[in-house]
């Protein structure tokens, strides 16, 4: 279990990270730890990845990763607590987005269609099932579903 972070600050802008991993931006979140809930994990994240304190709040879309390994993503609307947004072992920069340019620099189609359904989130929750390989940039990217529900 998974959870992504859609942070908006009052000036209406995406907090944003680029990934070590990937050299992509990406919203902020992550692995959902034993013993965690999935608020506890994703505010944990954020934290971990830019050094911004949120508090979860709507859920905007559930992601079935149904590849090796299959994993659920859920992503969340977050409230904007505290914090100036810094680098981590976790990301190489950090950094308030203007919600139009957000989806211009995302790279990764799955991470896009889901950043996508945070800008546009209207209170539908959003539901897609894939199959990526974690370790290509969305090479092998195949949707089988994509709906609200």
């Amino acid at each position: 279990m998974a959870a992504g972070g859609f942070v908006v600050n009052s000036e209406n802008q995406v907090l944003l990270l680029k990934s070590p991993r990937y050299g992509d931006w990406e919203f902020p979140g992550g692995q959902i730890e034993e013993g965690e809930t999935l608020p506890q994990g994703l505010e944990r994240e954020v934290y971990e990845e830019t050094g911004v304190v949120v508090k979860t709040k709507s859920l905007i879309g559930i992601y079935s990763n149904i590849g090796k390994p299959p994993i659920v993503n859920m992503d969340f609307l977050c409230e904007y607590i505290s914090g100036d947004p810094k680098t981590s072992d976790e990301s190489v920069e950090v950094k308030w987005v203007n919600r139009e340019e957000a989806l211009n620099l995302v790279e990764r189609k799955a991470i896009r269609i889901r950043l996508k359904n945070m800008l546009e989130f209207s209170g539908e929750v959003n539901y897609l099932a894939y199959i990526v390989n974690p370790n290509i940039k969305d090479l092998s990217y195949q949707e089988f579903e994509n709906r609200k529900i």
